[in-house]
């Protein structure tokens, strides 16, 4: 079920590395030019209570990838989203577009990738679909939008990042592992294949990464064509 509120909650999503926080900042840009009310988001935020725990399970102060149980990681990503809830409720009764780096689906795809039994992986993902956004009531996204890039290119461009604070010099235990990064990949597209409310994005192609700017105008047709902007 897609939210029924007035405004439109899309989500950018895709693995580490894959162009998130451009994209979410090209479509941005491209909504205040049009005069479209809009906020955007991004989660984790390492600035906020539950931020910083998940800032600690990511440092791997906490234990390996693996010593974690999805389940409580997964409870602990979704606390961060909780937290603003009502903000995000309101900005959709005010008619926003929001466009958010990460929601509900990166918890899907990330924590979900760890179950290699599909069945107790759909067990998996209908307990955190009931967590969030039933006992949460977070907003359900209406749209996905999935950048899909091959692993062996998003570790590159991961290597490529900034120093980032929450990280405090540290390796994010999650871009490091290489599994984890493979098995991810295979969960978006399984979810992507699953949700009839997600669109893929090819951003490799014959060999190559398209450009951001054509990456951005494919997201601004897609809108379009969903008639979320005109």
């Amino acid at each position: 079920m897609i939210s029924k509120h007035k405004g439109k909650l899309i989500v950018i999503e895709g693995g580490d590395g894959s162009g998130k926080t451009t994209q979410s900042e090209l479509l941005l840009s491209y909504l205040q030019k049009q005069g479209i009310p809009h906020s955007g988001l991004d989660f984790p935020q390492y600035e906020s209570f539950y931020g910083q725990i998940v800032a600690q399970f990511l440092r791997g102060e906490f234990g390996k990838l693996n010593d974690v149980s999805p389940y409580l990681a997964a409870l602990t990503f979704a606390l961060d989203r909780y937290a603003i809830r009502d903000q995000i409720i309101n900005k959709l009764e005010n008619k926003e577009i929001i466009v958010a780096n990460r929601y509900v689906t990166s918890n899907m795809a990330h924590q979900g990738s760890k179950f290699s039994d599909s069945i107790k992986r759909n067990t998996f993902i209908r307990w955190l679909e009931k967590l969030e956004y039933d006992v949460h009531k977070l907003p359900r996204e209406n749209l996905v939008i999935y950048l899909k890039v091959p692993t062996q290119i998003t570790k590159r461009l991961t290597g490529m990042k900034k120093t980032r604070e929450y990280l405090n010099g540290k390796h994010d235990i999650q871009e490091q592992d290489r599994q984890h990064r493979n098995t991810t990949e295979i969960m978006y597209n399984i979810l992507s294949q699953q949700y009839k409310h997600w669109i893929t994005i090819d951003c490799f192609q014959n060999g190559t990464m398209i450009s951001k700017d054509t990456i951005h105008k494919n997201i601004v047709q897609t809108l379009i064509k969903k008639g979320i902007v005109k």
